[in-house]
C-alpha cells in the first residue's frame, strides 16, 4: 500500500492515478470491463491504484482530487434556460410551416385564421415544453433517493461524517446496516453484509457482498460482481469497509439518471408527422412559384397573381392538422381513462396503436410480485405435507425479523388450522438466523412432553448439520447416493425458476429435571433432513390471456428481465411465450448492435439485464424499424422507459418510472394495455382518414388551378373563397375524432407509410381535378360562363368543397360505405350541415362580399351528379389501390 503523503506527491501520481479512472470517461461496455478488472484485483493492489491508504485520504487531496472529478452528485439539471428550450421546440417543421401561413394569414386580412393557427401551434409547444421538464423532474427524484452523507475516513480526523457531494475515487468509506451505498465501491473487508440492489436489478432479495478476488468473467453481470456495491443501492445487514471506485455520473447509478436527462428520441408519431410536412412542402415549393407565375404572365396583375399564390399555398396545407390530432388524441386519452390508463404525454396514443414489440419487465407486471410457497416435498421430490407444516412451525414461533419467505410459508392455505401451533406446541427457545450460518432454528415442546429442534435455510448450509435424510417417512443414514438424488431435487427446482429452502429436524429428549432451556448454533448438529420448500411469484392469473389478445394484434410480447434465466424461463413458460432459450445480459455485450438487433426480433426472454442493456435492447429493435412500448416500474426500468417509443408504468410504481413514462396503468394488469393498443389505433386512423383526404383533395384542386389559370381570363376561384372553402372543409371534419374504425383496421400495428399517402395523393389527387376540369367544361361550353367569373367561380366553389366534404364517406372506410360501415352521428352531421351551408352561401346576404352568385337549379343538378360520379370512381380506386398496394 502506498501513501499521499502530500500535494506535490499526490500531483506527481495524478496520471497514473486518471488512468485508473479511465472508467470515468468510456462508453458502458468500457465501463462494466474495468470494474471486471477491479473486482479481479486483490484489495491491496486497488486500494494500491486509486493512490489511497487504509488510513483514507488527506482533506488536501480529496479536495484536490474533487477539483478534478467534481462533485458527488448525479443528473446535473440541463443548462439551456426554460425560454430557449421553448424556442428550440417552436422550431419544429410544423409549427415553422403553420407560423408562416398565420403571418400570411394576417398580412392578407384573415386576422381570425392567423390567430387561431398561431395558438394552436403554441398549445403544441408548451405540451412539449412539459414533458421535457417531466424528464428533469425524474432526475431530480433520482439524485433526492441517494444518501446525503456518507462516513468516510481522513487521515488526519479518522471517522468522520461528510455530504455525499463530498466523496472522491479514493475516499474509504464504511457501510451498516439501513446505509444507501453513496457510490460505486469496491469491498474491502465485511461481516454478513448484505446489499439490496433492487434499485438497480429490480430482485427484492438481498445479495452478500465480500472483499475477495473474483475471475473476470465469473459474474454473469456487473451487478452480480461479489466485491463491488453501487450508488443507490442499500445495506440490509452487516457491515462492512469500501474504497470509493466512480462517483457521480460516472457510477452505474449516475448512467440512469444521465439517460433521463437525455432529450427523448423522436418518435414514430412525430417522425412520421414531420416526413408529411416535409412532402407538403415539396409540392408547395414546386406548385405555388408555378401558380402565380401561370397568373401573372398570363393575367399581367402580379399584385393578384400574388395574393392568389398565397391563398393557394394555405389551400394546400393542412393548417387545421394540429387541431384534428389534438382533438383525436385528446379524445383516445378520455376513452382510455375510463378504462383506468391515464395518458401524461398525448402522442403516445398513436405509439400505442403503432407498437408492435412490447417489451415487459417481469416482476409485477408478468406475475403478482408475490412470493408463494409452490412446492413442498422430500428429498426424492414427492409432495410432502410434513415439510410444509415442520416449516410453518419454524416461521410461526421465531421472533427475529420476518422476510418474504416467512410470510409466505404462514400465508400457506388451512396449515395454521391444521396442526394448530399454539395448541400442541409451546416454544422453549430459538437460535436466530445470521448470514453465516444462513440458517435458522426453533425448539418446541410437544404435548406428550417430547421436544423437538425444526431447522430451516438454505439447502447447502442445512445439508452441512444433517447426518440422517428422511426417505419415505423413515429415517435413515445419508450416503453418497442420497446426495446425488437430492442434488437433483435442488437442481431440479433451481431449473424450474423456484427459490428453494431446506427443512430438517432433531428429535430431542425429554426435559430433564432443572436443565435449562436455553440452546445454541452447536445443537444444529446431527440433524434428519426432511425435504425442500420452493417459492415462486407466480405468473398472474390474467397474463396468459392478455398475451394472446396481443399476438392477436400483432403485438409481439418480450420479456427482459433482471432476474435469473431459470426463473424468466419459468415465467415465460406459464404464461405462454414461446422459446426455450433465455438471453442474458452477458451474452449480449459481445454483440453489435446489428446482431444484438437481430437476435432480439428472434428472442423473446432476456434475463440478467442491466438497466442499460434493456435501453440497448430496445434501441436495437428500434432500428430494425419496429415500434417499441416497454412496461416497467422500477427505478432500474427508467432508461428503458426513455428509450422506448411509448414508455408505461403503473400507479405504484416508484416516482422516478411514473415521472419517464409516457402512459400510467391504474391497473397493475396486461390486460389494459389491449385496450389502449386498440384506442391508439383508433386515433391513428382517424388522424390518417383527415390526411389522406386533405393531401389528395388539395393536391388535386392545385392542379385544377394551374390549368384553370392558364386558359381562363380572370382567377378560377378568388383568393377569399378558397379560404372559406378550406375553412369550411376543415370544419366538417373536427368530428372526424368521433368516427368508427373498422374492425378490421385494429387487427395490426398501424404507423406512418408516407409513401403509401404518396400513392393515395398522386392517385386520387388528379382523379379529383379530372372532375374539376369536367366541371369547368359544363360551366364553360353549358352555362356560358367563360366570361361570367362570379357564375364561374361560384360553380367551381360548390362543386370542390361538395367533393371534399363528402368524399370523406368513401375514404374513412375500406368497405362500402354506409352499407358495410356507418360513419358515426357528428361526423355524419357536419357533413350534412356543410353541404346545406355550400348551397346556402351563393343565395345568401353574404354572397357579394364573397364573389359569389345565385347558382341555376339545372347547374346545381349537374353539381350534384358530378359530384355522385366522383364518388363512384373513388370508391373503385380506392378498392383498386388496396389490392395494389395494400392500403387501407
Amino acid at each position: 500500500m502506498f501513501a499521499v503523503r502530500n500535494t506535490s506527491a499526490a500531483t506527481a501520481k495524478l496520471s497514473a492515478f486518471e488512468d485508473a479512472q479511465k472508467i470515468a470517461h468510456t462508453p458502458e461496455r468500457t465501463v462494466e470491463r474495468e470494474m471486471r478488472r477491479i473486482a479481479a484485483l486483490s484489495s491491496e493492489t486497488v486500494i494500491q491504484e486509486q493512490h489511497s491508504t487504509l488510513q483514507g485520504l488527506s482533506a488536501v487531496e480529496a479536495a484536490s482530487r474533487q477539483r478534478i472529478y467534481g462533485p458527488n452528485l448525479i443528473a446535473a439539471e440541463a443548462q439551456r434556460s426554460g425560454w430557449k428550450r421553448f424556442m428550440v421546440l417552436l422550431a419544429s417543421p410544423l409549427s415553422l410551416l403553420l407560423l408562416i401561413l398565420a403571418g400570411v394569414n394576417l398580412a392578407i386580412g384573415e386576422t381570425w385564421g392567423g390567430l387561431m393557427i398561431g395558438i394552436m401551434v403554441m398549445l403544441s409547444s408548451l405540451l412539449s415544453f412539459v414533458q421535457e421538464h417531466r424528464s428533469d423532474r425524474a432526475a431530480q427524484k433520482l439524485r433526492s433517493m441517494v444518501a446525503t452523507t456518507a462516513t468516510v475516513l481522513r487521515t488526519s480526523k479518522g471517522k468522520i461524517e461528510i455530504p455525499l457531494a463530498g466523496l472522491v475515487p479514493g475516499d474509504i468509506i464504511f457501510l451498516s446496516a439501513g446505509d444507501i451505498i453513496p457510490a460505486d465501491v469496491r469491498i474491502l473487508s465485511s461481516k454478513s453484509l448484505f446489499i439490496s440492489q433492487a434499485a438497480l436489478t429490480g430482485e427484492s432479495l438481498p445479495v452478500e457482498k465480500t472483499p475477495f478476488a473474483i475471475a473476470q468473467n465469473d459474474a454473469e453481470v456487473f451487478s452480480d460482481i461479489v466485491n463491488l456495491a453501487f450508488m443507490g443501492t442499500n445495506v440490509m445487514s452487516g457491515t462492512g469497509m469500501a474504497i470509493v471506485i466512480a462517483t457521480a455520473e460516472h457510477t452505474a447509478f449516475g448512467h440512469i439518471a444521465a439517460d433521463l436527462l437525455k432529450r427523448r428520441e423522436i418518435s414514430s408519431f412525430d417522425q412520421g408527422i414531420n416526413k408529411y410536412i416535409r412532402l407538403i412542402i415539396l409540392f408547395m415549393l414546386v406548385m405555388v412559384p408555378l401558380v402565380f407565375l401561370v397568373n401573372g404572365l398570363s393575367k399581367g396583375d402580379w399584385l393578384e397573381a400574388l395574393l392568389f399564390a398565397v391563398a393557394v399555398a394555405v389551400g394546400l396545407t393542412p393548417e387545421m392538422l394540429p387541431m384534428i390530432i389534438t382533438i383525436n388524441l385528446a379524445k383516445g386519452a378520455l376513452a382510455m381513462s375510463e378504462k383506468k390508463v391515464i395518458v401524461k404525454r398525448l402522442n403516445a396514443i398513436q405509439n400505442f396503436g403503432a407498437m408492435d414489440i412490447l417489451c415487459t419487465d417481469k416482476t409485477g407486471t408478468l406475475t403478482q410480485d408475490k412470493i408463494i410457497l409452490e412446492q413442498h416435498v422430500d428429498i426424492d421430490g414427492t409432495d410432502s405435507p410434513k415439510v410444509v407444516e415442520y416449516a410453518y412451525l419454524n416461521s410461526y414461533f421465531q421472533t427475529g425479523m420476518k422476510n418474504l419467505l416467512d410470510f409466505a410459508i404462514l400465508s400457506y392455505v388451512d396449515v395454521h388450522e391444521k396442526i394448530e401451533p399454539d395448541k400442541h406446541y409451546q416454544k422453549i427457545d430459538e437460535i436466530p438466523f445470521d448470514f453465516e450460518r444462513r440458517r435458522m432454528s426453533v425448539i418446541v415442546q410437544q404435548t406428550d412432553g417430547s421436544r423437538l429442534l425444526i431447522c430451516k435455510g438454505a439447502a447447502e448450509e442445512i445439508l452441512s448439520v444433517c447426518t440422517h435424510a428422511e426417505h419415505g417417512g423413515i429415517a435413515a443414514p445419508l450416503v453418497s447416493q442420497h446426495g446425488t438424488v437430492m442434488s437433483q431435487t435442488v437442481n431440479s427446482l433451481n431449473e424450474d425458476g423456484f427459490r428453494v429452502i431446506a427443512v430438517a429436524y432433531k428429535q430431542l429428549p425429554h426435559k430433564p429435571a432443572n436443565s435449562a432451556n436455553t440452546f445454541s448454533k452447536t445443537d444444529e448438529s446431527a440433524l434428519t433432513l426432511l425435504g425442500y420448500i420452493a417459492f415462486l411469484d407466480p405468473p398472474k392469473d390474467s397474463t396468459s390471456e392478455a398475451i394472446t389478445a396481443l399476438h392477436h394484434y400483432g403485438v409481439n410480447v418480450k420479456v427482459l428481465s433482471g432476474d435469473n434465466g431459470a426463473v424468466v424461463l419459468n415465467v415465460c413458460r406459464h404464461v405462454g411465450l414461446a422459446g426455450d432459450h433465455v438471453v442474458l445480459g452477458s451474452d449480449i455485450d459481445t454483440l453489435d448492435d446489428v446482431a444484438l438487433g437481430d437476435l432480439a426480433e428472434r428472442s423473446s426472454m432476456f434475463a440478467k439485464l442491466s438497466p442499460m442493456q434493456k435501453a440497448r435492447v430496445i434501441r436495437c429493435l428500434q432500428k430494425r424499424s419496429h415500434v417499441v412500448g416497454y412496461l416497467g416500474d422500477g427505478i432500474n426500468d427508467g432508461a428503458a422507459l426513455k428509450a422506448a417509443d411509448v414508455g408505461i408504468s403503473v400507479d405504484s410504481a416508484v416516482d422516478i418510472a411514473k415521472e419517464s413514462a409516457d402512459i400510467i396503468l391504474m391497473r397493475k394488469s396486461l390486460i389494459v394495455l389491449k385496450d389502449g393498443v386498440l384506442e391508439g389505433r383508433k386515433v391513428f386512423g382517424n388522424i390518417t382518414k383527415y390526411i389522406k383526404m386533405s393531401s389528395s383533395s388539395n393536391f388535386g384542386n392545385m392542379l385544377s388551378v394551374l390549368g384553370a389559370s392558364a386558359i381562363l381570363p380572370f382567377l378560377p376561384m378568388a383568393p377569399i373563397q378558397i379560404l372559406l372553402n378550406n375553412l369550411l372543409y376543415d370544419v366538417s371534419q373536427t368530428t372526424i375524432a368521433t368516427d368508427h374504425v373498422d374492425r378490421e383496421y385494429l387487427k395490426q400495428p398501424r404507423r406512418w407509410e408516407i409513401a403509401d399517402i404518396g400513392h393515395f395523393m398522386m392517385t386520387v389527387g388528379p382523379v379529383s381535378s379530372l372532375f374539376d376540369y369536367l366541371t369547368f367544361a359544363i360551366l364553360w361550353f353549358v352555362f356560358g360562363a367563360g366570361h361570367q367569373s362570379e357564375l364561374f367561380q361560384s360553380g367551381w366553389f360548390v362543386e370542390s368543397l361538395l367533393s371534399q366534404t363528402l368524399v370523406v364517406h368513401i375514404i374513412r372506410t375500406g368497405k362500402i360505405p354506409f352499407i358495410q360501415s356507418k360513419p358515426s352521428l357528428p361526423l355524419l352531421m357536419t357533413t350534412i350541415m356543410t353541404v346545406l351551408l355550400t348551397f346556402w352561401l351563393p343565395t345568401s346576404p353574404f354572397s357579394d362580399s364573397l364573389g359569389l352568385t345565385a347558382l341555376p337549379l339545372s347547374l346545381n343538378a349537374a353539381i350534384f351528379l358530378i359530384v355522385a360520379a366522383y364518388l363512384l370512381l373513388i370508391q373503385l380506386l380506392k378498392s383498386w389501390l388496396m389490392s395494389r398496394f395494400g392500403l387501407k
